[in-house]
Formats: structure tokens, sequence, C-alpha cells
């Protein structure tokens, strides 16, 4: 194993070492669930003041948080169209603005001098399994003209300069947009809210929360803690006391795989150096400890060991690259998040001094940030921008029978997305073949004689050809006056 991610173990056995809550402690704000959401709710709260003390049940990013690709960049998982005809032009856009400042938040914080080894880098590719060149252009305008957006659109011979297949046609090219190591970074966010000032609690669970009256009670197995506030921001493992809140949640679990050391053939293959995802959500990869690729697989909304997703994630890379062959994969890690019906993340205040920030599957690192800037500073400085989110409300995610329903979903869009891009690489070849025959025919005819003249030179009037003489006239003698030799 590389060396980057064998820190990483060793970081978390540390972290792991830390003290359960024993005993009876007052805060300002208690967050329960120590992920990227509560991390940054801590951190930024403790910066602004407050005392703060998180709640995990088990460890620091044990779950998804801990155990993603580190692609930063902004928006939602809900396409910018819908969301403005869901919500309108101007609070989408300042939803937009919101999630920027939720990356920059990341940015900020994943520093060399902050999280040593967080290996930022920067550009993030977007690349389409289908050509759409039409709804690329209106697109790019959209978020370059309207949303303030950094963006460039690669046409399909740029993208496949960095990408040696013909799996992908356009992409967008986001050069603000970054990536970390992700399974760092979430424990570097917790040395950061420490230092700032917030008391970490793990095994720790929740046994029962009590949220009327000004100073809510929570009990733990071990010890009982007052506050002010109260923040929800775990995920589906929220536990009996939160019970509804969990099932407005969609499991789904994402496994990743990491091959072993490719050499300078992966850079011949794949020259682009940061993230590339493609626009169905189904490929998302990245090079990382120099010749290594990280891969993540589709999704499936049931648990399994992760390495029980190696071969998929090798046939993947195999489908996309041939070029680089069987790849062996030497470390796989996944974990579950929690998916809205709606796509949008569920950030605000059920009621008073009882908040919640949740629902951050396939939402991306910079949601994360944004809710926990957003509650920290709602708060304590009063900023009312959550309010924003209102339109998203809690919604039932079908239990048993939605998890079935998103699993045939995602199936269905999967092949769905590998058909359009089968018919799309067909299409491409015929187009080729037909323009190969033209040129083959074009060459034909300029070698016979019989292709199409270049036209005059200007100022020159083409001669007309004479017409034909009728069969009849063509019969008769030259010269009526010359007779028929005997």
């Amino acid at each position: 194993m590389n060396e980057t991610f064998t820190s990483v173990s060793q970081e978390e056995a540390g972290f792991r070492d830390r003290a359960r809550l024993s005993f009876d402690l007052d805060a300002d704000i208690c967050v329960i669930g120590a992920g990227l959401a509560g991390l940054s709710i801590a951190l930024e709260a403790a910066r602004l003041g407050a005392s703060v003390a998180v709640l995990e049940g088990r460890h620091i990013g044990w779950n998804a948080s801990g155990n993603q690709l580190g692609t930063v960049m902004p928006g939602f998982a809900l396409p910018l169209t819908e969301l403005i005809e869901r919500i309108g032009f101007e609070d989408a856009r300042e939803l937009w603005t919101l999630s920027k400042q939720g990356a920059e938040f990341v940015r900020a914080n994943a520093t060399e001098a902050n999280m040593p080894g967080i290996g930022p880098s920067d550009g993030v590719l977007e690349v389409s399994n289908v050509d759409a060149g039409d709804r690329l252009i209106s697109r790019l305008q959209m978020l370059a003209g309207d949303f303030d957006t950094d963006v460039e659109g690669w046409q399909a011979d740029r993208v496949r300069e960095v990408l040696k297949t013909d799996r992908y046609f356009h992409g967008v090219y986001y050069p603000r947009a970054f990536q970390v190591d992700g399974r760092k970074y979430v424990h570097g966010l917790a040395a950061l809210a420490r230092r700032a000032g917030a008391r970490i609690f793990e095994d720790t669970p929740v046994v029962s929360i009590d949220h009327s009256g000004i100073r809510k009670r929570i009990v733990t197995p071990s010890a009982r803690l007052r506050a002010t506030h109260i923040v929800l921001a775990g995920n589906i493992h929220l536990g009996a006391p939160l019970r509804r809140l969990s099932e407005t949640l969609l499991p789904v679990w994402r496994y990743a795989g990491i091959t072993a050391p490719l050499g300078e053939r992966v850079h011949e293959v794949i020259a682009f150096k940061g993230s590339v995802m493609d626009s169905d959500g189904v490929d998302h990869f990245r090079i990382v400890d120099g010749d290594r690729l990280m891969w993540e697989s589709p999704e499936t909304t049931w648990a399994a060991r992760p390495q029980r997703f190696s071969g998929t994630v090798r046939r993947r890379v195999r489908s996309i690259f041939p070029q680089l062959g069987n790849v062996e994969i030497t470390e796989t890690f996944g974990g579950a998040t929690g998916q809205t019906v709606h796509g949008m993340p569920q950030i605000g205040q059920l009621r008073k001094g009882l908040w919640v920030a949740s629902g951050f599957g396939r939402q991306g690192m910079n949601t994360s940030a944004m809710a926990g800037q957003m509650i920290a500073r709602s708060i304590l400085l009063g900023d009312e921008r959550w309010r924003l989110f209102s339109p998203f409300e809690l919604v039932w995610a079908g239990g048993a029978t939605g998890r079935a329903a998103g699993q045939m979903v995602g199936i269905w869009g999967r092949a769905s997305s590998a058909a359009a891009g089968s018919l799309a690489r067909y299409r491409e070849r015929a187009r080729v073949k037909d323009r190969e025959r033209e040129a083959r025919l074009a060459e034909a005819n300029r070698a016979a004689g019989t292709g199409p003249r270049r036209p005059p030179p200007p100022g020159v009037r083409p001669r007309l050809a004479q017409p034909p003489k009728p069969a009849a006239e063509a019969l008769e003698p030259a010269s009526q006056d010359q007779g028929v030799s005997q």
C-alpha cells in the first residue's frame, strides 16, 4: 500500500483512541455526527466563538465522509435547469453562489499548512458519453454568463487528446474546481475544529433527545449534555431517536478502487491531471500517488464488503481504457450516502433550536462545507439564507420499496447511458465512414477526369457547349451540291 493511504490509516487509528463522553456537559451547540457536515459546522461555530460539542456514535469519518475521492466543484446533484424550474432564476443563482463559497471554504482549509499531505490540485473535467454539442453551448452560456462560473467548453478532439478513448465526446472544464485527498480531509477538518475549541467525542451514540425548552437535553450511554442548539448532521445511521429523519434519505453505497502502480503508460492514456467524471454519474476517476488510478464504481442500494467490487472497478477501467489492460486493484473502500427524493440537501431549522444538515449524497464536498458555514452563521449571526432551502422539504424516501426502486432506477440509468453512448459512437463511426467514402469517390473522379472542374477565373465567361445535332440532321450529306459517287 502506498505511503499516502498508509498514513491515513495510521491517522484514523490515532483518532479512534479518543475518549467517549463520560461526564455531563453544557455547550452552546451540540452537533450529532462527525462527518464532513458536522465537522464543518463545528469548525465554523468554534471560530465564531461558540462552545461546541460533537457526538459521534462510531469514529470520525467512519462512513462516506472518510471514503470519497475528494473532488470539489460548485453545484448540486439537482441539474441547474431543474433547480431554476423549481425555485426560480434569482434563488437558483443565490444557491449556486453559496455552493461556490462552500468550495472556497474547503480550499481555504485544505492547504499543506493546515493539512500536511492533503495534495490539492486544480481542474475538473466533466465529459459527455454522447455527442451533445448543442446542449453544451447553452450550458456554457448559462454557467459563464448567468451564474458567473469559470468554465471552458472542450470539443471531442480536445477531450480525446487527454483521455485516449472514444467513449467520451464533449467536455466541460472547470479550472477553479479542484481535488484533495478526500480521506485525509475529514481528519484534517476534525483537527482544525479541535484547534478552534470544539470538543469531539467518539463512540458516543445518542440514546434520546429532548428538544423542548430553551436548553435541549441529549442523553448518551454514559453522560448527558445540554445545549441551546442541536444540529442533526448525521446520515442514514442517526439511530432510533432520529429514525424519522433517517427515513427521508435513500441509502446508496458507492465503492472505489485504487490500482497498483501503472507506470508511465497511465499518463500516456490519461494525460489530464485533475478529476474526470462523466455527465451520467457512472464513472469518476483520477490519478493519485503519481501513477495509480483511483476509480469509483457505480452505485448500489445495498451494503457489501468493498472488496467485492474490485472486479467491477477493474472491468470499468478496461472497458473505458483497454490500453491499460487488466489492471490490478490493490485497495478498495466505500461508504453509504443518504440521498434525498428531490435531489437537494436538507439544510435548515426544524423547530426553534433544532437544525438539520443532511442529504449530501451525490452533492459533493462543497455542499457540506456550505451547510457548515450557513448553519453556524444562522445560529450565531442571524444569517437567514438557510431559508433558500425551504422549498426542499423532508420527504419520506419509501423505505424498502424506495430502495428497490432506487436500485432499479440506477440499473436502468446505467443501461440507458450505455445504450446512448453505444449509439453515439456508432453514429460517429458511420459519419467517419461516409466522409472516407466521399473522399475516395472524389479522388476517383479526379483521376478519371470526370470530377467537377475548377471554376473559370474572374471575368472570363465560360464557353457554352454546342448542343448535339438531331439524329436525322446528322445523317444528311455535308453539302447539298455534292452528289453521290457512282
